[in-house]
């Protein structure tokens, strides 16, 4: 199973720091400040002094600072679902399994010492206009994080005989539960509200699990009494 520590240490690198570009330290720098200490707190002089970059360089890459920050948030994007996709399939063989173990996934995020909650949330917080570049970074990456928990819940369906539309609730419900842990992670500094998410998680599924067996129930009982 993959490790947390892209995630949790957004300023490690693929590459040597003297190895990588203008460009790539920029993001990388940018990623790091924005994350640990927010958009409005960060400017741009701190992330050309962390990037050991020039005024000069940004601007030949990045026309503004949210462009920058749109910039580092599509590479975030990638390699945190990259982790996420990649954690979850090897976490186990079954779909309830992997739908569960994304919990244990993100305990094991929440609990590293990086952990800031999730950049894409925070940065939407920053940002009033829902046109902005970087809401729609966010917008897309969370788009995404349903497509994928909506797989999920889709094989889990096809088991149990569920539903389209029960198991396309059910994935919605399921990233209502993942973005609620990571925030009352970050909120409280508690790795365990994994752990309170994946218990009414494990409720979800049973309670849809249960659910197409009682309507066959009483469809049988219905021609048996014609």
């Amino acid at each position: 199973m993959s490790t947390n520590t892209e995630i949790s240490e957004p300023m490690a690198q693929r590459m040597d720091a003297e190895q990588a570009g203008p460009r790539e330290r920029l993001l990388d720098a940018a990623e790091a400040l924005i994350y640990a200490g927010g958009i409005h707190a960060t400017g741009v002089d701190a992330i050309v002094r962390a990037a050991q970059a020039t005024r000069k360089s940004f601007y030949s890459y990045f026309e503004s600072k949210d462009a920058l920050v749109a910039a580092a948030l599509a590479r975030r994007h990638g390699r945190w679902m990259d982790w996420f996709v990649d954690g979850t399939l090897h976490i186990g063989r079954t779909p309830r399994t992997q739908l569960l173990g994304m919990f244990d996934l993100l305990r094991q995020w929440f609990a590293s010492p990086g952990f800031h909650g999730c950049a894409f949330l925070n940065a939407s917080g920053e940002i009033a206009s829902a046109d902005d570049p970087i809401r729609v970074v966010a917008r897309e990456h969370k788009a995404a994080l349903l497509r994928f928990i909506a797989q999920r819940c889709d094989a889990f369906a096809a088991e149990h005989g569920i539903s389209a539309r029960s198991s396309a609730a059910l994935a919605r419900q399921w990233l209502v539960l993942v973005d609620g842990a990571i925030g009352v992670a970050l909120v409280s500094g508690s790795a365990d509200a994994a752990r309170d998410a994946q218990a009414v998680a494990q409720r979800l599924l049973e309670h849809a699990a249960r659910q197409p067996q009682t309507r066959v129930s009483k469809v049988k009982r219905a021609s048996l009494s014609t």
